[in-house]
């Protein structure tokens, strides 16, 4: 494949060189075209077939091989073979020269600068996937860009080659009849600039611009033919209505405040949502707790004899609700009307795109953001409804230990329970399908964390597919498949943590038609099929986190409220999260595994955190660090963390990638002496000495020899 590439280059180089050193574009001059247009329509007349078969091959070099000379070849067809003909020979020529360079083009360069530019290529190849036939449609209207460099760089992308001719094709047409127009007046031409004078410039950057007028046209039809048949009221209630008081749901609402529309929250359960009452908070409280008794039971390596805890399960359970209680009126009713926000406690019910029917009364508004959250996913396992099951969602209900228990996943809602669990004193079983444990994470990232889980008791059975549950002679059993092989295991409760379900039924958007696809389907910003229904959070995905759901509602919200005269696309670039295990993993950007799939180069830096001063002195020396770079740039693609306070050290890659800031920006910023935050400088310093200029130490070392007398 490489000896065809250099070949093809080498082929293509020659017939360049040739070109320029046998000066072959005085040929295509409009001085030498004029002093020959008689003999060329004499020719033309005795061989009129030869003539074309000759000009079209001609026609195509030239334009498949970028040279100068297209424009005076249009213009010699008008001449020679009139506006009809001539339009025609050209129209297909210039495409098939064009689709020539275009095809050369993403043979030899493509695969090269997607590589190396991939991730920054992302938002474009994206784009071009997408409207790549509309774009090049309108740069192809518009001869002010030069139709050779659109060649090259069209090739770089993922546009397919039959659209790329046929868009081609009919959006080149305009220009090649105005030129063979000229050219049939060609004795009066005396430069090219008098075909293209500023008044046909101006003609065609207006056509130019047409393409995107139509389209949003276009798409001012669908949207009203879509929003036929809802009768659209004379006035509205409300500037935006918001169903579902989670972390979506709330920001959304608290940005409508801000700006003084007039927002209705409709939340049917608790303020919060998951996140407070049954997720994010809870968990985190349940955590401290499992890790104040784990901590007590390596009391020698802080130089103490020992150390013990005492403690009631049911009184933990109590501490959580209690904090739950404590952080309830962030986010509380009260709270929120203060604030502006017109808060209903019930369920709604979207009747159109303008209506919402909520206990009994029907709200009239502009815009609506679904922010209905997501609900734990139960498998239709035979005999699970049998034996009893715990979810994310009612697990705080326990007051009783279990002491055999199943956690059936193992991604990171089931990582953190099973670890906490285990440190509070139940004999825990993992299940999961997989190979390992946290598998959107590098292998190395998962086998330090199943080692802790090992160490500390949880049984893990990777590799095991549950098949079903059963109760045999009073104790409930789970039955699963590894490798052709039954295993069972006996057990007192069992947790399901596979993930979670986009809750879309059961308020209105089936009857409606709103497009679902396991989540709301919306687009880049925020909306649904219909123009003014929006979609926020864990109901719209792709990402389940709260921090990403209070992200996309401030788009929502500004997309809703300023529809028709500013809007935003949603930036997902830079998305963190964390996995609250002991240790915990944070991760932002790439990680290897997933570079590796999609083929981008780059450069991996490790820092042991058993290195660092303040771990060492905390007994926390373990972890590490790992950033992939661009090759031979500090540019940062990911980092991936493993360690004490994992969450809060991955904060400075998060703000450095947002901004664009290398390693060489987080090497020369001071960090606290003794800090775990001084691992994102060394691990920066370990990048920095792999990229020493080493010729050029080698000089300032003979400098210093030289000022020492040596």
């Amino acid at each position: 494949m490489k000896n065809r590439k250099l070949l093809l280059a080498g082929v293509i180089a020659i017939l360049v060189f040739s070109y320029l050193l046998f000066d072959l574009g005085q040929y295509f001059s409009l001085e030498f075209i004029k002093s020959q247009q008689a003999a060329i329509g004499a020719y033309h007349q005795a061989h009129p077939l030869t003539t074309i078969a000759l000009f079209f091959i001609v026609y195509v070099i030239i334009t498949g091989l970028s040279l100068p000379g297209a424009a005076i070849m249009t213009l010699v067809a008008g001449a020679i073979f009139g506006l009809f003909t001539g339009t025609l020979i050209v129209s297909f020529a210039s495409t098939l020269g064009a689709t020539i360079a275009f095809l050369a083009s993403r043979y030899l360069l493509r695969d090269a600068i997607q590589r190396k530019f991939g991730d920054r290529l992302a938002t474009i190849n994206a784009g071009i996937e997408k409207d790549g036939a509309f774009y090049l449609f309108t740069l192809r209207l518009v001869p002010l860009f030069p139709f050779f460099i659109i060649n090259l760089l069209m090739g770089l992308t993922p546009i397919r080659t039959v659209t790329y001719f046929l868009v081609s094709q009919v959006g080149m047409l305009a220009g090649t009849i105005v030129y063979v127009n000229a050219g049939t007046q060609l004795a009066q031409i005396n430069d090219l600039a008098g075909i293209l004078s500023p008044g046909l410039l101006l003609s065609f950057a207006l056509l130019g611009i047409f393409p995107f007028i139509a389209k949003k046209v276009v798409s001012m039809v669908k949207e009203r033919k879509i929003l036929e048949g809802y009768p659209k009221p004379a006035k509205f209630d409300r500037n935006l209505i918001v169903i579902g008081g989670g972390s979506a749901g709330l920001v959304t609402s608290l940005i409508g405040a801000a700006v003084k529309a007039k927002v209705t929250l409709i939340e049917k359960h608790k303020m919060g949502g998951d996140c407070l009452n049954t997720g994010c908070v809870p968990s985190k409280a349940l955590i401290r707790s499992a890790r104040f008794v784990a901590q007590q039971r390596h009391a020698k390596a802080l130089g103490m004899k020992s150390a013990s805890v005492d403690f009631d399960f049911s009184d933990v359970m109590e501490r959580i609700q209690r904090v739950i209680k404590t952080i309830e009126p962030h986010d509380s009713v009260e709270r929120f009307r203060g604030l502006g926000v017109d808060v209903i406690e019930g369920e709604a019910k979207i009747t159109s795109p303008y209506t919402v029917e909520v206990s009994g009364e029907t709200l009239t508004t502009r815009n609506i953001v679904i922010a209905t959250g997501a609900r734990p996913f139960v498998p239709p396992l035979p005999g699970l409804g049998e034996v009893g099951y715990l979810t994310s969602d009612t697990i705080w209900e326990l007051r009783k230990l279990p002491k055999r228990l199943i956690v059936l996943g193992g991604g990171p809602i089931g990582c953190e329970l099973a670890q906490s669990f285990a440190r509070l004193g139940s004999r825990v079983t993992q299940v999961e399908m997989a190979d390992r444990i946290m598998g959107r994470e590098d292998p190395d990232v998962s086998a330090v964390v199943a080692a802790r889980f090992k160490a500390e008791g949880v049984e893990l059975l990777t590799g095991h597919q549950a098949q079903a549950f059963s109760l045999e002679n009073g104790e409930k059993i789970l039955v699963c498949d590894h490798g052709g092989k039954e295993v069972r295991i006996a057990f007192d409760q069992v947790l399901i943590a596979l993930g979670r379900v986009a809750n879309t039924r059961g308020f209105g958007l089936e009857t409606l038609g709103v497009t679902i696809d396991r989540t709301v389907t919306v687009n880049e910003l925020l909306q649904t099929n219909f123009p003014n229904i929006y979609a926020a959070g864990d109901v719209a995905g792709p990402y389940q986190f709260t921090h990403t759901a209070a992200h996309q509602a401030w788009y929502a919200a500004v997309n809703a409220l300023f529809s028709g005269y500013k809007s935003f696309k949603v930036d997902y670039r830079v998305i963190p999260w964390a996995t609250f295990t002991d240790p915990e993993v944070a991760r932002v950007g790439l990680n290897e595994t997933e570079a590796q799939e999609k083929g981008i180069k780059y450069e991996l830096t490790r820092y042991g955190i058993d290195d660092l001063d303040r771990a060492i002195a905390d007994e926390e020396a373990h972890g590490f660090i790992k950033v992939l770079t661009v090759p031979g740039k500090d540019r940062i693609l990911g980092v991936t963390i493993v360690g004490q306070h994992a969450g809060e050290l991955i904060a400075e890659y998060v703000t450095a990638m947002k901004y664009g800031l290398g390693l060489n920006k987080i090497l020369g910023t001071i960090h606290i002496y003794p800090t775990m935050a001084e691992a994102n400088k060394y691990v920066a310093g370990n990048w920095k000495r792999a990229h020493a200029p080493k010729k050029l130490l080698e000089w300032v070392e003979r400098f210093h020899n030289w000022r020492r007398g040596e």
